[in-house]
């Protein structure tokens, strides 16, 4: 009987292996390298304004300084709860099939701001955070954690696909989305701060 049942486990123990892919390096380090430098370029796109450049809007409908820079923080964690939510489940290699964008088309449409979305209320600012420093600590310690999250994770991101209203995306190209979400708004920053009006001090 023990002649028939060890060989049954190893290959169990085989099987579940192979279901279990984790993040080549070369993707850890892509992921990696993408959400630090996205970070250190947000961070820096308001560091040292006053309150007045903070809270300048070029006209009544847009966003401030303050307001994208709360709009990401808040971002954060509602993007990577996509995250979470879909490591819950097993992974499911036979999902991919929905995924229609490389993880390229991907980057490419959301730092593309010639295409303009309305975010939904769950992503609009309301000053929750407090004032820029609250935001700042707010993004900072989520994004800090996600990083780590990248850096030692053995999940199967590739084979987990989350749902979005535009498609659908796994977990690693949801990470991604994540980041380059940050340098999309981050270059609202910018259009903002080069406006004309925009307070000198």
């Amino acid at each position: 009987m023990k002649k028939l049942i060890l060989p049954l486990v190893a290959l169990l123990l085989c099987n579940f292996n192979l279901a279990d892919t984790p993040l080549t390096d070369q993707e850890r380090k892509a992921a990696l390298d993408h959400l630090k430098m996205s970070k250190e370029k947000f961070l820096a796109s308001f560091k040292g304004l006053s309150k007045e450049q903070l809270n300048f809007k070029s006209s009544p409908e847009s966003w401030s300084v303050a307001e994208c820079a709360e709009h990401l923080a808040i971002s954060e964690s509602n993007i990577f709860g996509m995250v979470d939510g879909v490591l819950k489940n097993p992974p499911d290699a036979s999902k991919r099939s929905e995924i229609k964008a490389t993880d390229d088309d991907m980057m490419k449409m959301i730092t593309n701001r010639t295409n303009k979305i309305k975010t939904s209320e769950a992503f609009v600012p309301s000053g929750k955070f407090g004032d820029i420093d609250g935001i700042k600590k707010e993004f900072t310690a989520k994004r800090d954690a996600h990083i780590d999250f990248v850096k030692n994770t053995k999940d199967d991101l590739r084979n987990r696909v989350a749902q979005f209203p535009f498609g659908s995306m796994d977990a690693y190209q949801t990470i991604m989305f994540m980041s380059g979400h940050t340098l999309r708004h981050t270059a609202q920053i910018e259009e903002v701060k080069a406006n004309p009006g925009f307070p000198k001090k």
